[in-house]
């Protein structure tokens, strides 16, 4: 087999880490923010949901509630988490309780659950109006690594993992995915936790220490550290480099195309 070809620097900036069969059979990759742009689409869906719950919520008990805050509370609260975890999360930063509910909870039933169905209806409305992108480095690392022979996983948090890759052209890259739906089927439960990629990797049929786990999420790199893989790689799309690393990153890169596959 030929080396697997590099790709172009970002910037003429030179690559940080290599990825090679010698020493990975996989790499496992987050969706949202690493393979996708759907951040924005996320947000703006969390934002109108609780800032609509948040005003009638201080109608009915006569408080003022800070508005969710994009910048702030989008990447402690509930980037990277199941939906219903960053609905709780959200919720205790501003002092409110609500029952959990379950997932047959109507968007429009004021629980966790609700709240959540809420937000994905919002997604969905966004992701069909405005549409979902890709990556285009991050897209063509997937391409090198299979064509290296190195098999590749995508995980999300998200029960809309299909729709957003068929959306991007995306989803035949990716041999196995495990998402918000899987997780929900079998308890997996949610980032710090390592339990999505560790049923990636069984799902791929390698060890986590042969595996390699790309994730642009705090939650993310402590759930790829926690689970012991082989190497753990944060993609810094928001200034937050120095807190990956914190949280268990090797390695922090920019952009994809600062990392090698070699053969």
């Amino acid at each position: 087999m030929q080396p697997a070809s590099r790709p172009p620097q970002a910037s003429g900036e030179a690559a940080v880490a290599a990825i090679s069969r010698e020493r990975f059979d996989a790499v496992i990759f987050d969706l949202d923010g690493v393979i996708t742009r759907t951040a924005t689409l996320h947000a703006k869906a969390w934002k109108r949901m609780f800032d609509a719950f948040l005003e009638q919520r201080g109608r009915e008990d006569g408080t003022v509630y800070p508005p969710f805050d994009i910048e702030h509370d989008y990447l402690r609260h509930v980037d990277g988490k199941l939906r219903y975890d960053g609905v709780q999360s959200f919720l205790e930063s501003r002092g409110i309780e609500l029952p959990r509910g379950d997932a047959s909870d109507l968007p429009d039933a004021d629980t966790v659950s609700g709240l959540g169905n809420r937000k994905d209806a919002l997604f969905q409305q966004l992701l069909q109006s405005d549409g979902a992108q890709s990556f285009e480095h991050s897209i063509a690392l997937v391409e090198r690594l299979r064509s290296a022979g190195i098999r590749t996983a995508v995980v999300s948090s998200s029960r809309n993992c299909v729709p957003i890759l068929k959306s991007v052209g995306a989803l035949h890259l990716f041999e196995v995915k495990v998402d918000g739906i899987d997780s929900d089927e079998r308890g997996l439960a949610g980032k710090p936790a390592p339990d999505i990629f560790l049923a990636a990797a069984e799902a791929l049929g390698v060890q986590p220490s042969r595996a390699v786990v790309f994730e642009d999420a705090l939650a993310g790199v402590a759930a790829g550290r926690a689970g012991g893989f082989g190497l753990v790689v944060g993609v810094d799309r928001t200034g937050q480099g120095d807190a990956l690393r914190a949280h268990g990153a090797d390695v922090v890169v920019t952009d994809l195309s600062r990392i090698d596959v070699m053969d």
